[in-house]
């Protein structure tokens, strides 16, 4: 008797960017043990020995990234991509060309259609001074195909109060709990409807089958992802954090990237810890893609018209005082629309 065929197409060790295949360009997870704050939205302990302006070294499992006194990314271009900025702890405040700003957090989701150009900032305030101020987000780069790269930008807000959860027990009980950030999921067990992506996003496109999911699972619990909708659907499966989870029977390597065949159902089986995955698919655009740095686009004719762009223009400019715009002392959550429009959100 033949054995059964592996539903893992390929798989490989999480390195930093974590790979990722068309239509996503980029996912990258954060974990930062970050200390007390020093009541100036820094960290309460020296930053000598750093790199200050492009600290990724992870002393004391902390980064100040690009920031010099609070930790973060103070402004940066972006052209003709999407990103999507999960916050799973800690804040982050952000700000941008448009006008719009956001202090965001406890699941919340950020969704930035750059389009033809936008300048922001994403800073991560530590606001408590007598504890410490953990922070975990994942931050996803979706591509847009030709037609949307020079839309207008987009900025969106999806609250995690909003956005759509199921707790699913197995027949031992072990739980399993499914985020869905984006994509329609359903099976005999499951049935979530997303939010709204922004308009122009490749995502709102009805045959993309486009689909971010978070998923934690306690100790032998087991889960059936749906096949997807569209048969040219690609799924990659990040197993971040656990030790002896099974896709079909087949064991997977703990802090692994694997892609997996999307056109059949998949048992996901838990071993004797607690595991997190994210989910990560879609149809390909199958364009040719030409990044340099924060631009995205189809051609080195339209990179380099980009690079003009933003000299010229600045993406619309910066009506922000410094670089690193952080939104004060109070720990609600927000978000200031372009049109005006104020949302609040209590932590």
């Amino acid at each position: 008797m033949n054995p059964i065929a592996s539903p893992i197409l390929s798989s490989g060790p999480l390195g930093f960017p974590w790979a990722t295949m068309d239509p996503f360009l980029f996912c990258v997870h954060h974990v930062d043990g970050y200390p007390r704050g020093n009541g100036q939205y820094g960290p309460a302990a020296s930053l000598a020995g750093r790199n200050i302006g492009q600290d990724f070294n992870g002393i004391d499992s902390w980064n100040m990234y690009h920031g010099e006194r609070v930790p973060g990314f103070p402004g940066h271009p972006h052209r003709g991509f999407e990103t999507v900025t999960i916050v799973r702890s800690g804040l982050i405040d952000h700000a941008d060309s448009l006008g719009a700003a956001a202090r965001f957090g406890a699941g919340d989701a950020q969704w930035l259609t750059a389009g033809r150009g936008i300048v922001h900032s994403e800073m991560f305030p530590l606001l408590k001074t007598e504890e410490d101020n953990p922070l975990e987000l994942f931050q996803i780069w979706l591509n847009l195909p030709a037609r949307s790269k020079m839309v207008e930008p987009h900025f969106t807000m999806l609250w995690s109060e909003d956005m759509p959860r199921q707790v699913v027990a197995s027949a031992n009980g072990a739980r399993t709990e499914v985020q869905c950030v984006a994509g329609q999921l359903a099976n005999e067990s499951t049935n979530l409807t997303p939010l709204a992506p922004p308009p122009n996003s490749w995502a709102a496109a009805d045959d993309s089958d486009v689909a971010i999911w978070v998923i934690t699972m306690e100790p032998g619990a087991q889960w059936t992802l749906p096949p997807a909708r569209n048969a040219q659907t690609k799924r990659a499966l990040y197993y971040f954090d656990g030790d002896g989870a099974t896709i079909g029977g087949h064991a997977i390597g703990t802090r692994s990237v694997n892609d997996v065949r999307a056109d059949a159902p998949l048992l996901l089986q838990n071993g004797a810890k607690p595991a997190q995955f994210l989910i990560l698919q879609g149809r390909p655009i199958g364009e040719r893609v030409v990044q340099a740095g924060p631009f995205v686009m189809n051609s080195e004719q339209e990179i380099r018209q980009a690079h003009a762009d933003y000299q010229q223009t600045g993406f619309g400019g910066w009506p922000w005082q410094d670089s690193a715009p952080v939104h004060g002392d109070d720990p609600t959550r927000f978000a200031r629309h372009v049109d005006g429009l104020v949302e609040r959100r209590e932590r």
